[in-house]
């Protein structure tokens, strides 16, 4: 299951959420993370106006605020190893990620 992002992607094999950012600067390396140790997902849908975001809290962190502004406004910064934001077309397979990652996890 993939879902493409703006700068990046996301895809979660069953067990495995794998987020790939489009380097800005060096090539950063992909996060996995293992489903069993999230402990929340948080998801906000693209609009028209506004990209949305993926994000999953693990033990121990503190989920990354919502930015201000004009061209990030509404969405976590994109040094955020957890997070990934995603256009509006995107919406519908990140919803389906989020289901199955919060499936996973229980």
């Amino acid at each position: 299951m993939d879902v493409k992002g703006v700068l990046g992607s996301i895809s979660f094999d069953g067990e495995w959420i794998t987020i790939t950012k489009t380097p800005v600067g060096p090539k950063p390396a992909p996060v996995r993370i293992r489903a069993v140790d999230v402990t929340g997902t948080r998801f906000k849908a693209g609009t028209r106006l506004m990209h949305g975001y993926v994000q999953f809290v693990l033990p121990g962190s503190i989920p990354a605020g919502e930015k201000g502004g004009v061209l990030q406004a509404g969405r976590p910064p994109y040094t955020d190893p957890h997070s990934l934001s995603i256009p509006r077309k995107s919406n519908e397979a990140a919803q389906k990620l989020v289901a199955a990652v919060e499936q996973a996890r229980s």
